[in-house]
Parts: structure tokens; sequence; C-alpha cells
């Protein structure tokens, strides 16, 4: 369906006090091809009409008794369904106009009426109207797809943590600062160490003897925010036995790039004298 189609079948709603204008509209906008005109004479339906018809377009008189239609304007704008007010003003008095579209009026229409001048406001109202519901509808899908997405790439990250814990003796995440924020597996039964930073020179360990120069070329992989893959790591425990490690490390970055740290495996090759 085009765009001129959804105009002519937009569901549009007048209300005016006055019989004869009522009839005019509603016998201009049938000869103009709009096939869901309605009308209302008593401005206080207008709000139930609206939540309940959901129109395209209000043509609202401004001059009316009992409830005028600043009035009007303002009821409808406790409509929580909608912050679109889709009303175009009808009016005599030039000082309406501005204080109409302050009110949140997207037009008005002057009396008496100019036939041409009614039939392209109402046009170009409706196609912007319309063009709007098809944004906020493609946002809303938008929306729930990137929901969607988001739960799946959760759901696939969580499996390949398992998948990864199972195939390597321990799984780790660093922060910014180089601190471990999550460690799964035997990490320090197997390093003997109190967890601390990866590259860092372990001031904390409780039995150090691990390589300085491979932790000097580690700190600068980290320092660099390269990943680093198989990445070797002895260490000699104090009673002469050497043990053997590989850890590889890829680095975290967020959608604006900025850095969030280190996450990676690690296993236990061999150990010997």
């Amino acid at each position: 369906m085009t765009i001129q189609n959804d105009i002519l079948n937009a569901n549009i709603l007048i209300v005016d006090d006055q019989d004869a204008n009522v009839k005019l509209l509603t016998r201009l906008l049938g000869e103009a091809g709009y096939t869901r005109v309605s009308s209302c004479m008593k401005p206080t339906e207008v709000c139930g009409l609206h939540r309940h018809n959901q129109y395209d377009l209000i043509l609202l008189d401004l001059q009316m008794p009992t409830m005028d239609g600043f009035s009007v304007m303002e009821a409808l704008k406790t409509n929580e369904r909608e912050s679109y007010l889709p009303v175009i003003v009808l009016t005599a008095q030039p000082g309406h106009k501005l204080r109409a579209l302050q009110s949140g009026a997207k037009d008005f229409i002057s009396k008496p009426f100019d036939l041409t001048e009614v039939r392209t406001r109402i046009h170009n109202m409706l196609e912007v109207r319309l063009l709007y519901r098809k944004l906020e509808a493609l946002n809303t899908t938008l929306e729930l797809t990137v929901k969607e997405r988001t739960a799946e790439l959760r759901e696939s990250e969580a499996r390949y943590r398992s998948l990864t814990e199972l195939a390597c003796d321990w799984y780790w995440e660093q922060d910014q600062q180089g601190e471990f924020t999550k460690v799964s597996g035997p990490v320090m039964e197997m390093l003997g160490i109190r967890v601390a930073p990866l590259g860092d020179d372990a001031p904390d360990t409780v039995d150090d003897g691990w390589d300085v120069a491979e932790r000097q070329v580690l700190q600068a992989n980290i320092d660099a925010r390269r990943p680093f893959l198989d990445f070797a790591l002895h260490r000699m425990k104090p009673d002469g036995t050497r043990l053997h490690y590989r850890i590889s490390g890829q680095p975290m970055f967020d959608n604006s790039c900025r850095f969030l740290g280190y996450r990676g495996i690690g296993v236990e090759v061999t150990s010997g004298r």
C-alpha cells in the first residue's frame, strides 16, 4: 500500500459545534477521496473518542461552548498511549493561531475556509503523521530486535565461557587496572599465589619464582593492549619443581572503544625438576 492510499484511509475526526462547518468539511474530505471521516459536536466527548479510535487527525474548532479547543488539547495530552498531538485547529481569530501552536496543535486552518488550503494542509499533516507512525513502529521493531540479539549474545557468551572452562585449567578476567575480576578453576592453588595482575611483578606472591623476563614481555603485551596466544610462563617452586604454563588473553573494549580489561584462559602444560 502506498503512502497516498494510507493518507486517504486515515482516520479523521471533525470537531465543531456548527453543523454547517461539519457538513462542509465532511463533504470536502469525501470528494477528495478520504474514506474514514467522522464528526463530533460535543467537545467533552473528544478525549474518549480518541482513546478508543486513535485518530490520525483531529480537525478541532477553537471557539466552542462548554469546552473550547484549547481545553480539549490539554485534555488530549493526558493520553498516555501517545505523546504526539494530531490536531489541526479551525479558527477565525488570527490571534489564536500562535497560541494554538504553542498549545500543541500541529497546524491551523483559517475560517472562512479556503477549500484549497483545507485540502493541502490536511494532506500535508497526514503525510507527516503517517510517516511519524511508521518511524515509531520501526523504532519499536528495532528495539525488540536489539533486545533479542543482546539476549542471544549473552547466551552465546555463557555457552562459550562454559566450554572454555571445560577446555582449560582456568578462565580469568582483569579490569582496566589489571586486577582480577573473575577467576574460575584452581588458579590460586596451581600458581601458589594470591590472585594478582598477570603482568605484574607480583609483589604479593607468597613464593614468587616466576621468570622475570617472561613476565616483562607479558606486561609489554598487556600495556600495548595486544592479544596473546599460548604465552609461555615458567615458575620455580621452592622445592625446585619447575612449572610450565601457557596462557592466552584478549583485550576487551566497549562500543566506544574504551578499554575494559582482559579475559583469557590458562593451562598447566608440564611440571618437573
